[in-house]
């Protein structure tokens, strides 16, 4: 599987357990008294992923807004300490054994939505179910298909989110970014994203998403929030409800879909521990209150073996897993 934002290296390395602790907490005590986040050590992750499933960050960081940021990524790159920049946790698999390094998670300052017209500018933390409703409520169309996607529009930038034949590339203008190398910000437009199917820019390169700005076409808010209405209607029908899972585990092959290749492989209702395929929708995977994320990577791999068997199609995960290998 996809594994992101964690270089595997030790930066600790000799350490022993209760030295680490120490070290980590006056790393975030630091941190709290320099740069002004909240920051903690040895967070449980399962209390951030729509999974319900990860082990402790070492570091876990809130930067507030845009200056934080730029002066958290330099103390970082400085003291060498990996790190991975997390949304609303909806795409993710944490290992059991948790992240090495911070989780820099963005804070209130990203979540801002303005409206001009017939343009939203929010912030990357901005959940994207309110930009969607922010939107129908002001008479913007274009946003239907996200109003139930329950990542931040971050998220929605780094892996071009989409349903219902719509996407974010097709309203994103441009999008503030950070690289992550050299703290450089940058605003890029919608052409140099490049944008694909559950892609960009920022997930090839490890850009780091601040915002963006989002065209939208007028609209009347009744029949937008009609078309909404209907998604979510369809959705709660056809997908798991109420059990902690991460969206769709694998991508659509071309021309086909991978919830009904699973299905007809067999897989339906298959199980490995606390982790199950979904007896609703054979492309998620739902934990049944125990998971872990062990649980979930044989599961998948169960999975892919049954599809690739019968259709000679292997199954690419959506999700991407985080972390020390299992």
């Amino acid at each position: 599987m996809n594994q992101r934002g964690n270089p595997g290296i030790d930066w600790i390395a000799g350490a022993g357990v209760r030295e680490v602790k120490l070290i980590l907490e006056e790393i975030a005590e630091e941190i709290r008294k320099k740069l002004g986040c909240k920051a903690k050590s040895r967070e449980p992750m399962w209390r951030h992923t729509s999974f319900r499933i990860g082990g402790p960050a070492e570091l876990y960081i809130e930067p507030r807004d845009e200056e934080e940021l730029v002066k958290l990524l330099a103390y970082l790159r400085e003291k060498g300490i990996p790190y991975l920049v997390m949304g609303n946790g909806t795409n993710l698999l944490v290992s059991d054994a948790g992240i090495e390094g911070a989780v820099v998670h963005l804070g209130d300052g990203f979540k801002e939505i303005r409206i001009d017209g017939s343009i939203i500018r929010a912030g990357a933390a901005a959940p994207l179910i309110r930009v969607a409703r922010e939107a129908a409520g002001a008479g913007l169309s274009g946003l239907e298909f996200a109003g139930g996607i329950p990542g931040s529009l971050g998220g929605a930038l780094y892996m071009n989110a989409g349903a219902h034949g719509g996407d974010i590339s097709k309203v994103a203008s441009r999008a503030r970014v950070i690289h992550r190398e050299s703290g450089r910000i940058e605003e890029l437009a919608s052409g140099a994203l490049e944008f694909g199917y559950r892609s960009s820019l920022l997930r090839k390169r490890g850009y780091v998403a601040l915002g963006a700005e989002l065209v939208l076409a007028r609209g009347g808010p009744e029949e937008i929030r009609a078309r909404m209405d209907g998604y979510a209607k369809k959705r709660r029908a056809t997908q798991p409800q109420g059990a902690p899972n991460a969206g769709s585990i694998f991508r659509n092959p071309p021309g086909q879909a991978a919830g009904r290749l699973i299905e007809e492989a067999g897989a339906k209702g298959m199980a490995v521990g606390g982790a199950e395929v979904s007896r609703v929708h054979a492309n998620f995977i739902v934990n049944r209150g125990q998971a872990t994320a062990c649980d979930v990577l044989k599961l998948i791999e169960r999975m892919q073996a049954l599809v690739e068997e019968r259709y000679g199609v292997k199954l690419e995960p959506e999700i991407e897993f985080v972390g020390r290998p299992c």
